[in-house]
């Protein structure tokens, strides 16, 4: 199956091949995936625009009876999934070591700040989000020199997102698509300054983002030579 068609099966924007209804998230501790280990690395773009963060508010409390409160992880958009932070030499294991040779790598290839935009409300099958835009390949740029410094830790195509909340009830498709469409779109932009790698508790499913590690973009405003 490729990429585009297993993309459009997970969104419930695709009325034809998408899921049939919402999958609830079970809340639990998950002995089997942390297997004693504590903390989980992401590299994200954190939300710190004040407008967006005030929608993202009311967006959730519009869904308030089908997501699960998150009111204690920051809003974000995830990049790249690293894994277990730290840890040893386990598949889902990332060694120090790998952090720092994707810092020097995201340096080299961060290039300047961006905007990208957002989209009006879609869904997984497991949660809604708000859809990003990647027009200029700024994204697919940090994931490939994330890429060379480790393997990314998914199971699912990428697509860039603001999570709004998991479910936590089964919903049919049609009340899904209904209740995201009377929420109005977004802002038009996610303003870009840095990137920053954070990590999360393993046991606590909304638990706050700690940052570790933070990569600044440029400023896009260049002054011309000889100006003051």
């Amino acid at each position: 199956m490729s990429a585009a068609v297993t993309i459009g099966v997970m969104l419930f924007s695709d009325p034809i091949g998408g899921p049939a209804e919402t999958l609830v998230a079970d809340l639990r501790d998950y002995p089997e995936w942390h297997r004693g280990r504590r903390r989980y690395g992401i590299w994200m773009l954190p939300v710190d625009d004040p407008a967006l963060l005030q929608y993202i508010d009311a967006a959730r409390a519009q869904l308030a009876d089908l997501i699960h409160p998150s009111p204690r992880r920051q809003a974000h958009v995830t990049v790249y999934v690293c894994g277990f932070h730290g840890a040893g030499d386990r598949d889902d294991d990332f060694p120090l070591h790998r952090l720092d040779h994707q810092v020097a790598l995201l340096e080299a290839h961060a290039g300047t700040e961006c905007a990208l935009p957002l989209a009006a409300l879609d869904s997984f099958a497991s949660a809604a989000f708000i859809p990003v835009g990647d027009p200029m390949g700024r994204l697919a740029r940090w994931r490939e020199a994330l890429a060379v410094g480790s393997p990314e830790i998914r199971q699912a195509p990428y697509i860039a997102h603001i999570t709004l909340g998991l479910y936590r009830r089964c919903v049919p498709a049609e009340v899904i698509r209904r209740r995201l469409g009377a929420v109005v779109p977004p802002p038009s932009w996610l303003k870009v300054s840095e990137l920053r790698y954070a990590t999360y508790e393993a046991q606590d499913h909304f638990g706050p983002l700690g940052g570790v590690r933070r990569v600044a973009l440029a400023s896009a405003l260049v002054t011309a030579a000889g100006a003051p």
